[in-house]
C-alpha cells in the first residue's frame, strides 16, 4: 500500500502536568479521529503470554523481535483489523500511560532530507512495539526514539506518555528524527493536527531528541529565524508547517481549548499560539472531557450555532466531530496506592453525547458491552449504542441538549461515587485484581444503563416534534 494511500488519524490532544490537576494525578488525553464517521473499537486488556514475540505490521510489513518480558496494558483496538490492530491508548502494569497518535503536519524541507520509510512504523504499530516494555514515561519516550532510528516512520505522529510524575509529548520528525519534550508540572498543552513543539532547548533537562538533530538543522540551513531570535530553535518553524489549512483546520482548535482552559488569546487563526501553557486554575477530568468534546460552544463558529451565519458555522473544523471514534482521558493518581493509580476514562462515537468511564487499568479483564464490538451494528454494544445517540442528538441539538447535559451531570456523580467506593473498599478486598475488574463491571453497567435511557428520552421527545406531524381535533 502506497504511504500516501495509507489510513491516517486526525485527532485532538491534551496534556495535564501534576500540580496543574486538581487531585495531583497526571492526565494524557485524546480524540481518536479517523476519516470514516464510523470505525468501532474495543477495549481490552493485554496479558503478556498475549503479547506478540515476533511482530508484523498489516499496513507497512515491518517485522521485528520483541522482548520477552512484556507487561500487561489496557488498549483500545480496531474491532476490524483488516488494516492491523491499532491500540491507540492504553495504561500498562507500571502505571505509564501511551497515547498514539496525534498526526501532525511537516514540510519538505525536512523530508528532502530525511524521507519517510515506507516499510516502517506506522500509527498501526506504535502501542504496541512500546508500551509493553516501560517503566517510566521517559522509557517510553527513549524506546519510541530508538525504533524511529532503528525502523523509521511512514508518517508524522506526536505520541504522548505519563506516569505518576512526568508528562512527556514526543514528535516524529522526517522518516528517523524526532523530539521530545517535558511538559512542566504546572503546565497544560491543546495539540491538534499539527507540528506543536515551539521552543526547544537542546542539552538541556527536559528535552531529548535524535543525537544529530541540531546538526542537521545547522549543516543543513533548515531554521527560518533571524539571528537573535528570541527562540533560536523553534521546531514548529522549523520541521512543521504554516499554511492555510493550519488557520482554519488545527489553530481554532488550539485557541478554543487554550481559552477554555484559562489562556486567553483573541485570534482562531494564530499560527503562533503557544505550545505550553501556564495553568491559571487546577484542571480537572469533566474539564479535559469538555474541551474534547467542543464544537467552539458560546462562539460565532459554533456548528450548532442559531444566531451565526451558515459561512461561520463552517469555518473552522471543531474539536468534537462526527469523526470522533473513542476518547481516553489517561489518568496516573498519586494520592492512592499503585494498583488504584491507573484510569482509563473512556467514551467510544462522537463526543456531543457520550461520557467518560473511569475504568481501573490493573484488570484482569475488561466489561463485555466494552470488549466485544464487531464491525456489524449492535445496539447491545457501547460503541454503535454511543454511536446511534450521537447520530439522534446532532438531528436537533438544541431540543436534545437539556436532557445531554442533565444525564452528564448525574452519570459522572455516580462514576465518582462507584470510584470513591472502590478506591475506600480496596485494602480490605482479599483478591485486588478481581476487586478493581468487578468494579469496572459496575461502571459499565451504569455508563450502558444510563446511555440507553438518554437514547429512549431522546426517542421520546423527538417523535413529538417530527416534522411529519400534523394537528387537527374532531
Amino acid at each position: 500500500m502506497k504511504i500516501e494511500n495509507r489510513r491516517k488519524g486526525s485527532c485532538t490532544t491534551v496534556l495535564v502536568g501534576r500540580k496543574a490537576s486538581i487531585d495531583g494525578s497526571t492526565m494524557i488525553a485524546r480524540n481518536d479521529d479517523g476519516h470514516e464517521a464510523l470505525d468501532p473499537q474495543r477495549f481490552v486488556v493485554v496479558h503478556p503470554d498475549e503479547q506478540p514475540r515476533h511482530y508484523k505490521a498489516v499496513l507497512s510489513g515491518l517485522e521485528l523481535d520483541l522482548p520477552d518480558n512484556p507487561l500487561r496494558y489496557t488498549s483500545t483496538p480496531n474491532a476490524v483489523l483488516a488494516e492491523g490492530i491499532w491500540p491507540a491508548a492504553g495504561i500498562n502494569s507500571e502505571n505509564v500511560a501511551m497515547s498514539a497518535t496525534e498526526t501532525i503536519t511537516t514540510n519538505p524541507r525536512i523530508l528532502g532530507l530525511d524521507p519517510y520509510v515506507a516499510d516502517g512504523m506506522g500509527e498501526e504499530d506504535l502501542v504496541t512495539l512500546v508500551l509493553p516494555y516501560v517503566k517510566t514515561a521517559r522509557e517510553g519516550v527513549e524506546r519510541l526514539g530508538e525504533l524511529l532510528a532503528t525502523y523509521g516512520t511512514y508518517e508524522p505522529n506526536g505520541i504522548a506518555f505519563a506516569d505518576h510524575k512526568e508528562v512527556w509529548w514526543l514528535e516524529t520528525i522526517g522518516g528517523h528524527h524526532w523530539a521530545a519534550v517535558r511538559i512542566p508540572d504546572d503546565a497544560y498543552v491543546v495539540a491538534p493536527n499539527r507540528m506543536n513543539i515551539d521552543d526547544f532547548k537542546f542539552n538541556s533537562e527536559g528535552y531529548l531528541c535524535s543525537s544529530d538533530l541540531k546538526n542537521l538543522i545547522d549543516e543543513n540551513y533548515l531554521n527560518p529565524d533571524l539571528e537573535g531570535y528570541e527562540t533560536p530553535y523553534n521546531l514548529r518553524h522549523i520541521f512543521g508547517s504554516s499554511s492555510i489549512k493550519d488557520s482554519v483546520y488545527n489553530n481554532p482548535r488550539t485557541w478554543y481549548g487554550q481559552n477554555f482552559l484559562g489562556t486567553v488569546s483573541e485570534d482562531p487563526q494564530n499560527q503562533e499560539l503557544p505550545f505550553i501553557c501556564e495553568a491559571t486554575r487546577k484542571i480537572t477530568v469533566e474539564d479535559v472531557k469538555f474541551v474534547l468534546s467542543s464544537h467552539f460552544e458560546n462562539t460565532s463558529y459554533d456548528p450548532y450555532g442559531t444566531t451565526n451565519t451558515p459561512e461561520e458555522r463552517k469555518l473552522f473544523r471543531p474539536i468534537g466531530i462526527n469523526r470522533n471514534h473513542s476518547v481516553h482521558i489517561l489518568q496516573v493518581r498519586n494520592h492512592v496506592p499503585k494498583e488504584l493509580a491507573g484510569v482509563q476514562w473512556l467514551a467510544f462515537g462522537a463526543n456531543t453525547f457520550n461520557h467518560v468511564v473511569p475504568f481501573y487499568t490493573a484488570i484482569s479483564d475488561t466489561p463485555a458491552c466494552y470488549r466485544d464490538a464487531k464491525g456489524e451494528y449492535d445496539p447491545t454494544n457501547m460503541y454503535w449504542l454511543s454511536a446511534t445517540t450521537a447520530v439522534l442528538g446532532d438531528s436537533n441539538y438544541d431540543l436534545f441538549v437539556d436532557l445531554r447535559n442533565t444525564f452528564e451531570l448525574n452519570t459522572m456523580a455516580k462514576f465518582h461515587e462507584i470510584q470513591n467506593e472502590t478506591d475506600r473498599g480496596f485494602d480490605a478486598a482479599t483478591d485486588k485484581l478481581a476487586h478493581l475488574t468487578e468494579a469496572n463491571e459496575k461502571l459499565a453497567a451504569v455508563a450502558f444503563k444510563n446511555q440507553t435511557e438518554l437514547l429512549g428520552r431522546m426517542v421520546v421527545l423527538g417523535s413529538a416534534n417530527m416534522k411529519l406531524r400534523f394537528d387537527f381535533n374532531d
